[in-house]
């Protein structure tokens, strides 16, 4: 089904405006991730958008063509997964799938196919009569997500599914997890933090700030054509390069980087794997750590910009602590945005 949200806002009897007047459409079997530090709005947007919490006046919410805004929870036929998964310990993992279709009232056979169905799409066939306590963070989580899924919701809502798993594992899952949203060919909206998890699991991020969504587009736009400063900064981490430039020579010159002045008020921002170290480069600077990794080194160079850092990839020589280096910055790789006034 397709999701709809028209001035959708939250403010709270204390006067806290958690989430301002919001527009958000998902299309049919979408994926979308709600990403954003802590306290930008992306989980109260997720509960209104379940039920659980009730939009300003003004705001509606749209399933298909359902006006859902004033419907309870429990009306509105969405699969919900949460950190904790709330799996009930005292059931099997089959108990715990086909709770839901217990309450839907469902036959036993249409319970009993309907569970054996999922448990195979989440290749749990083999814990099906396992315990919720004898089996791992991983298998938990896929529980959970098949106990969502079962009861066949007109929308899937996960907040924070990965959370509460270890580095190792939330990086295997996160790609299980995508391919289990696109095999459902459900509509889904992912809430998170981490850039990396959004960018794997969506088809679309809306990346979320100070309680409104800054930009909405594919990761691939995101990374590549962000549209403030704060989403440079927290998608892929770009560094913000102090001063002001030309939008028409945005130089590098001499040894030092020159920033042209034109009045504008822009900032400039630069990605990692832009920042190369190499013996012809015009800027001069020093490293002043290096970092590894796993995937690569992460070194950074002082004398050239405040907290500049580039990446240095298998294959490429690391360099030392306190090295001089060259380093160059390709001029149309540096990121113009408005000024935001504030930075991530």
């Amino acid at each position: 089904m397709t999701l709809r949200l028209t001035n959708t806002a939250k403010t709270y009897p204390d006067g806290t405006r958690a989430l301002l007047p919001t527009e958000l459409e998902v299309a049919s079997g979408e994926v979308v991730s709600l990403l954003g530090p802590s306290g930008c709005g992306k989980t109260t947007l997720l509960r209104i958008i379940a039920g659980l919490e009730t939009p300003d006046p003004g705001g509606e919410i749209w399933f298909d063509t359902d006006n859902v805004t004033a419907l309870p929870v429990e009306r509105r036929n969405v699969g919900m997964v949460f950190q904790s998964y709330a799996l009930f310990p005292n059931m099997s993992v089959r108990a715990n799938i086909g709770y839901g279709l217990k309450m839907q009232k469902l036959s036993r056979p249409e319970i009993d196919a309907r569970v054996s169905e999922v448990l195979e799409m989440c290749q749990l066939e083999d814990f099906a009569h396992r315990a919720i306590t004898a089996l791992s963070g991983g298998q938990r989580q896929r529980v959970a997500l098949a106990r969502a899924i079962a009861p066949r919701p007109r929308l899937l809502l996960l907040d924070e599914p990965l959370s509460a798993l270890d580095a190792a594992l939330r990086e295997a899952l996160r790609d299980e997890l995508a391919i289990l949203l696109r095999k459902f060919e459900i509509t889904a909206i992912f809430v998170t933090h981490d850039q990396d998890e959004a960018m794997a699991i969506a088809d679309r991020v809306a990346v979320m700030s100070q309680g409104r969504i800054a930009q909405s587009g594919t990761p691939e736009e995101l990374y590549r054509n962000p549209k403030t400063s704060f989403v440079a900064g927290f998608v892929g981490n770009a560094m913000h390069l102090e001063g002001q430039v030309d939008k028409s020579t945005m130089k590098l010159q001499g040894g030092t980087l020159s920033l042209e002045r034109d009045g504008t008020g822009h900032d400039v921002y630069v990605r990692a794997e832009d920042v190369l170290i190499n013996s012809s480069g015009p800027l001069r600077g020093q490293v002043e750590s290096v970092t590894f990794l796993g995937t690569h080194y992460r070194v950074a160079i002082k004398g050239i910009v405040p907290g500049l850092l580039t990446s240095i990839f298998p294959g490429q020589k690391a360099p030392k602590v306190g090295e001089a280096v060259h380093v160059s910055i390709k001029p149309n790789t540096l990121l113009l945005l408005p000024r935001s006034g504030a930075h991530p």
